[in-house]
């Protein structure tokens, strides 16, 4: 058994034998949500819940995580003896992936008993919170640059090998169209891309001959890296040479720029291939791109068919980190809130309603009590009962296609990477029940 118990913080184990040494263990509920948008993202894209749910179906505690907890002496060997027999047998309700949402909005919530639910925030927050900071990254780049390729190049930036496999996952749930991570296409069916790197062109005497040696080896379509040397004169060496591998059967597919102006090149490049009638060689550009520059290429009509996007979309740069929490909202029955300054939460076990325009965009959303009958698309579903999952949740193409049609949904402002805000509404409801355990005097309820 892959160990994963330990994907945990010391200060959970702390709790959960507090929790264990006085009987705590009625239902809880927490809430899994992310605060406030960064002034860089109008909005959010839900991604990581079916490796968050893969991971409470099989969360235990092996025996070398126990002996090393025994070891360390940091707990009591009673306490550590409920370790053994911990299994996760709650319920879940979350946004299906590829949902779109906003900040103060339940993106999943866990009912489960104390001990089980507060074991879990870790590990949920690092899954869910890294595919959905990556997905919202790679849902603005699927903005700015409609209808071209996508190609996830960042493992090699990525900040280990788990986020490099998921930040493929995460831009593909998102509308990228393949990955250069290879673990990420065997795992996930991600459609797998790749061309070649200047060390493949310097290995070689020529340029010619390199171009020449992996198409033929190859025998599909090949892109080819054009700017190792001079740019131009290596996309005049492949049009001399398209001719010659096609009457062999053989295709040039795309060449692609890596440095220098990528605009001035790519335009430089597609009237030397045009002036060759070989329109039908397309140009693939790489090389420290993000967004904006995706967009600002596309408003001007730069003549480059595909993008290959690495360190700034793996690492998400311009926003490393979003601020997500995962906080109790009822336990034994009882609301809860917490009052902090700057960090108060909205208690109670929440839904999320949706409405639209008659165009239908989003228009606002509306976040209520379970209990509350409110109009709208309910955003929150049912994806584990009893520790298991759900029949019928929705695989990752299933999840890709929701993506494209919540972007499609966006008002045009965020679709145009503005700083547009979607109102979100809290419910009557909720506002007086914060008021209620404000004073004092809430209800006994969960709800």
């Amino acid at each position: 058994m892959m160990a994963q118990g330990l994907l945990t913080d010391a200060y959970e184990l702390a709790m959960l034998e507090v929790y264990h040494a006085h009987g705590m263990n009625e239902t809880a509920s927490f809430e899994l949500f992310f605060r406030t948008l960064p002034p860089e993202r109008g909005f959010l894209l839900a991604a990581g819940l079916e490796q968050a749910l893969a991971y409470l179906e099989s969360l235990q505690f092996n025996d070398g995580e126990l002996a090393w907890l025994s070891e360390s002496g940091l707990f009591s060997s009673e306490f550590l003896e409920t370790l053994a027999t911990l299994r996760f047998t709650g319920d879940v309700d979350a946004m299906p992936e590829g949902t779109v949402f906003f900040a103060n909005e339940p993106v999943l919530r866990i009912t489960a008993p104390l001990p089980q639910a507060q074991l879990v925030e870790t590990r949920l927050l690092n899954l869910v919170h890294f595919q959905t900071l990556i997905a919202s990254k790679a849902a603005r780049i699927v903005l700015a640059a409609p209808g071209k390729k996508l190609v996830d190049f960042g493992l090699r930036r990525a900040h280990g090998a788990e986020a490099g496999v998921l930040a493929a996952r995460a831009a593909y749930l998102a509308g990228f169209s393949a990955t250069a991570t290879l673990q990420a296409a065997r795992q996930f069916g991600i459609p797998a891309s790749g061309t070649m790197a200047h060390s493949f062109v310097q290995a070689h005497d020529s340029e010619a001959a390199a171009f020449e040696h992996f198409t033929r080896v190859h025998k599909r379509p090949a892109t080819l890296l054009i700017d190792t040397y001079d740019t131009e004169h290596a996309a005049s060496i492949a049009a001399q040479l398209a001719p010659k591998l096609e009457a062999a059967g053989l295709h040039i597919n795309a060449v692609r720029l890596d440095s220098g102006d990528l605009a001035a090149h790519a335009r430089a490049v597609r009237a030397i291939l045009d002036e060759a009638d070989l329109q039908h060689i397309g140009i693939f550009a790489s090389g420290g791109l993000d967004e904006l520059m995706l967009q600002s290429y596309c408003r001007d009509g730069v003549p480059i068919d595909g993008f290959g996007i690495g360190t700034n979309l793996t690492t998400s740069s311009d926003v490393p980190a979003l601020d997500c929490a995962y906080k109790l909202q009822a336990y034994a029955g009882r609301a809860r809130r917490k009052r902090s300054e700057g960090k108060a939460t909205w208690p109670g076990c929440k839904h999320v309603y949706r409405h639209y325009t008659e165009a239908g965009r989003i228009a606002h959303d509306i976040v209520a009590l379970r209990e509350e009958e409110i109009a709208g698309e309910p955003l929150l579903r049912p994806a584990m009962r009893g520790g298991k999952r759900v029949p019928g949740l929705p695989s990752l193409a299933q999840s890709r296609a929701r993506a494209a049609a919540a972007l499609a949904q966006l008002p045009e402002p965020l679709r145009q990477l503005g700083r547009a805000c979607v109102r979100v509404d809290i419910s009557p409801g909720i506002r007086s029940l914060a008021a209620a355990l404000d004073a004092g005097d809430a209800p006994c309820r969960a709800s």
